[in-house]
Formats: C-alpha cells, sequence, structure tokens
C-alpha cells in the first residue's frame, strides 16, 4: 500500500506527521481513490475484472430495489472513527437510506451519515480474513451491515453488530429486515456478472 504524509524538515532531523481528518479532506484530487487510516494516506488497489463486474451488478440490482429509498453508490468514501481516530473507508459500495440522508442532499463531500449497508469485494490482493477484519471496524463505527463478497468460494457473507456472521452460497435466500422485500442470493450475483 502506498501512503502519502505530510512532511516538515527540522535542522536535526526530517520528522513525518500523521494526516488529520481536515487535511485528508483537503487533499487535491489524486490519481485514484484513498483512504484515511491511522492518520495515512492509503490507495486503493486498482479494481480488476471479476470485481469490476460484480462492482456493476451489486449497483444494479440495490439500485433497482432501493429506487425511492435511498441510494447505493460506488466507491464513496464515509468519515468514521475506528478505535478512536477518524477513518474514511472507501466501500466497494454503500446503500443509506432516506431516512438517513435527505432525498435533496447534494453535495460533493463524503457521505455524512452512518450507511446501513456497506459491501466490500474481496480483490485478489487481499485475504476474506483482511476484509471480515474490516467488516468488524465497520460495524463498530455504527454501519448495521456489512457484505463481504468473496469471489473464489462465490460467497456472500453478511456480517451483524448483534450476532455471528452469516455466508450465503448457491441459491440460499438472503433477506433481511433492514432491507424490506429484498430477497437475493449470491449466486445470482456471480451469474449476472458473467464470472
Amino acid at each position: 500500500m502506498t501512503s502519502v504524509v505530510i512532511e516538515k524538515t527540522t535542522p536535526e532531523s526530517e520528522v513525518k506527521q500523521k494526516l488529520t481528518l481536515e487535511q485528508f479532506l483537503q487533499l487535491p484530487d489524486l490519481d485514484g481513490s484513498y483512504e484515511l487510516f491511522e492518520g495515512d494516506c492509503i490507495k486503493k488497489m486498482s479494481p480488476k475484472f471479476f470485481h469490476s463486474s460484480l462492482t456493476t451488478v451489486f449497483w444494479v440490482e440495490l439500485s433497482a430495489w432501493c429506487d425511492g429509498r435511498g441510494r447505493v453508490r460506488v466507491e464513496w468514501s464515509v468519515v468514521l472513527k475506528r478505535r478512536g481516530q477518524d477513518w474514511v473507508p472507501v466501500p466497494d459500495l454503500l446503500y443509506v437510506s432516506h431516512d438517513r440522508l435527505a432525498v435533496d442532499w447534494l453535495e460533493d463531500s463524503p457521505c455524512p451519515v452512518l450507511p446501513e449497508l456497506v459491501i466490500e469485494i474481496v480483490s485478489p490482493d487481499q485475504t476474506f480474513n483482511q476484509l471480515a477484519q474490516k467488516a468488524m471496524d465497520y460495524l463498530n463505527a455504527g454501519v448495521d451491515r456489512v457484505w463481504v463478497v468473496y469471489p473464489p468460494m462465490r460467497s456472500l457473507t453478511v456480517f451483524f453488530v448483534d450476532r455471528p456472521p452469516e455466508t450465503y452460497r448457491s441459491d440460499r435466500l438472503l433477506t433481511d429486515e433492514l432491507f424490506p422485500d429484498l430477497a437475493v442470493t449470491s449466486e445470482q450475483f456471480f451469474v449476472k456478472a458473467g464470472i
């Protein structure tokens, strides 16, 4: 991972400072997506074909479901707290209802409220366990649900605040009281993505 830090030069030595949330949000547009993690500006890896295809299918399917209920966005950063520090992750997708973020909200900024759902897709350079830990960080920050999609197993694991995670494979139907009228299987996403 690449880190960007603000540097100060002193006569004695070079000191690296961690970025504050304000400094991170004031950075000029950088090439690619970056997350603020423990004071460092971390570049996200560029998605490959499977990742990109799945992201597109999740966006299409969930956008159709949430029409009039909220918004689904791809790689929209959100300002959270992680272990007491500012954290600005860029989830692959997030869903936020109009109950939490008004339908007429329109600013070019990170998501200003806690999303109900964050979706992370495991890339070839990541492990499921890395994203499972990130899922726990999202939950601890106040996100209601996290879906971790694992292409090698064609699975979708749902992480909850109040109970153990559940993994969905094949045609096992995923329903959730948090998302009324949504009934999906992990397999339908993989099939529609053509993988």
